[in-house]
């Protein structure tokens, strides 16, 4: 079986460092910043589409400029204001122990999604982590998923992916995955069940039972809201 795992949300918790690089990216740019408790919907999603709602702007060069402050804040210092989920180094344990091939695959910028992997040691466990370019190529889950299972000529009918928020689940769904929710990070139950996951677990114990009484059955077909959402992705 190969896993594909969501980083932010599922294997660490990153709401300290990103929503001061928000709030930072803001205040540059003469905006009121939010409170960090109202930015935990902030993480998950591609960061540009976060700004165009906190700037109700579409301007390209405002959203441009509020990256690159956000980026500025995160590569010295918001990128290592994170903390590992609790207990999700025993599961990454046991996965390899079980000989299961892992991935990381996210929205955020590779550069600094391998630099937290490797900070929190878990380069162990994964063959290669997947995200995004700088340039915005590859932020949406879709385009990700397909180019990861092109890239590592994976079988959808082998493959699985994990992760905390609807786009996780879209994305797999529209690649032809099963996925599985997990709610300890930043989605609720039902807006995981809604994109069609195909389980939703509490805890990362609860998620190492699953993996290890997984069957794969039929190939995996879209769901109607996993089409729908990457219209309205490929739009933004």
């Amino acid at each position: 079986m190969h896993l594909l795992f969501d980083l932010d949300g599922t294997l660490t918790d990153p709401f300290e460092g990103i929503t001061n690089c928000i709030r930072h990216a803001l205040e540059q740019h003469g905006f009121e910043a939010p409170p960090a408790h109202d930015l935990k919907w902030c993480i998950g999603p591609p960061l540009r589409s976060s700004f165009q709602q906190l700037t109700r702007s579409n301007n390209p060069d405002l959203l441009d400029d509020c990256l690159k402050s956000y980026r500025e804040r995160f590569t010295t210092s918001g990128l290592y204001e994170n903390r590992l989920v609790d207990g999700i180094v025993e599961v990454l344990e046991g996965l390899d122990r079980q000989k299961y091939k892992l991935w990381v695959a996210t929205s955020k910028p590779a550069v600094y999604a391998r630099r937290i992997v490797a900070h929190f040691g878990l380069d162990q466990y994964f063959l290669n982590v997947y995200g995004s370019e700088l340039d915005g190529t590859r932020t949406h889950k879709v385009e990700l998923l397909s180019h990861l299972l092109m890239k590592e000529q994976l079988s959808p009918t082998e493959t699985l992916m994990i992760g905390d928020r609807e786009h996780d689940i879209y994305g797999a769904r529209s690649n032809h995955l099963a996925a599985i929710g997990v709610l300890w990070g930043y989605g609720s139950h039902e807006e995981l069940t809604q994109a069609g996951a195909h389980a939703v677990v509490d805890t990362p114990g609860e998620l190492s039972l699953l993996l290890n009484n997984w069957t794969f059955h039929q190939p995996v077909t879209p769901s109607e809201t996993a089409r729908r959402s990457h219209q309205v992705e490929l739009s933004q």
